[in-house]
């Protein structure tokens, strides 16, 4: 759907956050006279009100009779379209999609394609890749666009002037099925790995994945670059996209700390600014997807040596005492606590685990602990640190680790310094959960541990690259 054809409908917006504002926008800009409606929480509705006055409707009694009386709504990413409200409301004919779905739909050509556009999506180091994507586009001299998922709504940039020569985009398990329904195929997706996550949203792991793999299965990407060492998408047959395999002997893939093409030695990762070995890694999915671009990655992988890494993934905030304070406040699954703990292997570590409760099982996390070499201290916080910190207390018990529990953030900082002592090492928040109850997102979380260390979070937040350059 195209926003031409929103002119005549009863259109409402779901969600006042950044996405609910750009789609505001560009529907007061392109169709002024079209009558919308927001439906969002009590506690966002006099912001709305007072932000965009007589123009919207807004209201808070999100049910699916309210929902139903909308032919099209635009929800916000966040919200998800498997809840009671949203099925019922789609159950009558209602229509949901997203400011990812219109972009897309904008701008695809006459076959459907959206030329120039790179998408990245996977369940763990899908910001640090689109950010390295873009910095290498640029290295090659392209003006290129760096958006979506990682901060910037693709509404906010619907037709921005000059166009970029490429749109490096960034894409959630919450956004990816939107590319599929917008009808346009990408030109290049690139999927990294499929771990549990977002469980609350989608409903179950299977319906994760699903939907996570609808921008490739779904989205038909005239090149799909696919991880060949994850077993989900090693399994995937795509008849309407060219395969391009990164992670296997005939293509880009790690040999030690190498990068090789096939058989041909390129790049030594070891002294890159790319933090953990993981990320390196999908700097193979990166030249894979620029040489799918029809570009010289061969000669543009150095670049690598000017990126900047983003904040709260694995960024060291600095040093006091001899104790060293790493936040990882992106860490959502305990997937990325074990690939976090890897990063800093043969060094005294004390790790704070814990959050919002999503469900996910941390058996594998416990299994890790039990066999390979566990930090000298684990302090668990957060709404499912007592379910975590069961799970490990046979393992403390056993003398394997120090185990310790924490009310809060505040309090679990001091007992993993405490517990490092005088030798010192390193405090790795990477929290293998979500942010929510307590903050606002996981930006505001590693805010704190920093002025919990001591720095001004100020320094650490803002994202290298970030829009149009």
């Amino acid at each position: 759907m195209r926003i031409s054809q929103l002119e005549g409908k009863r259109v409402a917006l779901w969600g006042w956050g950044r996405e609910g504002r750009a789609a505001f926008a560009v529907l007061s800009q392109r169709l002024p006279a079209l009558p919308l409606t927001l439906f969002c929480p009590e506690a966002e509705a006099a912001v709305a009100r007072a932000e965009a006055g007589s123009a919207l409707q807004v209201r808070s009694d999100v049910t699916g009779d309210a929902l139903a009386a909308f032919e099209v709504v635009i929800k916000s990413p966040g919200i998800s379209p498997y809840g009671e409200a949203a099925v019922a409301a789609a159950g009558r004919g209602t229509q949901f999609i997203g400011g990812t779905s219109l972009w897309f739909a904008e701008h695809a050509d006459a076959e459907g394609t959206v030329r120039d556009t790179v998408c990245v999506t996977g369940t763990k180091g899908k910001s640090t890749t689109t950010s390295l994507l873009a910095h290498l586009l640029r290295a090659s001299g392209a003006r290129t666009a760096l958006v979506g998922n990682i901060g910037l709504p693709l509404l906010e940039v619907l037709d921005p002037q000059p166009a970029p020569a490429y749109w490096a985009v960034e894409l959630s398990s919450y956004q990816t099925g939107e590319v599929a329904r917008s009808g346009a195929h990408p030109q290049v997706a690139v999927v990294l790995n499929l771990f549990p996550e977002h469980l609350d949203w989608h409903g179950s792991e299977a319906r994760y994945i699903e939907d996570k793999l609808a921008l490739v299965t779904g989205a038909a990407p005239r090149i799909a670059v696919l991880n060949a060492a994850d077993p989900h998408l090693a399994a995937l047959t795509l008849p309407d996209s060219e395969g391009v395999w990164f992670n296997q002997p005939d293509g880009w893939h790690m040999r030690g700390e190498w990068v090789y093409r096939g058989g041909q030695a390129v790049f030594d990762t070891a002294h890159t600014p790319l933090p953990g070995r993981h990320n390196r890694g999908n700097l193979c999915a990166v030249l894979a997807a620029v040489e799918a671009l029809g570009l010289d990655a061969v000669a543009l992988a150095p670049a690598v040596q000017e990126f900047r890494p983003l904040p709260n993934r694995l960024q060291t905030i600095g040093s006091r005492g001899g104790v060293r304070f790493v936040n990882d406040s992106i860490s959502t699954t305990p997937h990325a606590s074990l690939a976090a703990l890897e990063c800093f292997a043969g060094q005294r570590i004390a790790l704070l685990v814990g959050g919002h409760d999503r469900g996910l099982d941390w058996q594998d996390f416990v299994q890790h602990m039990a066999h390979d070499v566990p930090p000298v201290q684990i302090v668990t916080m957060g709404a499912n640190g007592p379910r975590i910190h069961a799970l490990l207390q046979p393992l403390a018990d056993a003398g394997r680790f120090g185990l310790q529990a924490a009310a809060d953030l505040d309090e679990a900082v001091r007992l993993a310094c405490a517990a490092l002592g005088a030798q010192g090492g390193v405090v790795l928040m990477s929290p293998g959960a979500p942010s929510y109850g307590v903050y606002r997102d996981y930006v505001a979380r590693g805010r704190h541990f920093a002025e919990l260390a001591g720095f001004d979070p100020d320094q650490i937040t803002a994202i290298p690259g970030i829009g149009i350059a």
